[in-house]
């Protein structure tokens, strides 16, 4: 496999991740909500509130994650240019 393969499979490998932990986050807070709702009977209160944290838990981490996998691609791409 030749180098710049590597380097764009591994970028690839962690955008999926991001994904995953996108759907996760949203998923488990959906559902961490209906469970809520159905122990406490109140029907779309923690539902909502488990959407939203869901959602800015994904925002905040795939944000993070994001700019992690940006500066290591321009690195590396910075880095084999002076090769």
């Amino acid at each position: 496999m030749r180098p710049e393969a590597g380097k764009r499979l591994t970028s690839a490998m962690s955008l999926i991740g991001i994904g995953w932990y996108f759907a996760v986050s949203i998923v488990g807070g959906i559902v961490g909500g209906l469970l809520l709702d159905g122990w406490l009977d109140t029907k779309p209160l923690f539902s909502l509130v488990g959407l939203a944290l869901g959602l800015a838990l994904a925002f905040y981490g795939g944000f993070k994650a994001m700019m992690r996998v940006m500066a290591e691609s321009s690195g590396k791409r910075k880095g084999s240019k002076e090769d």
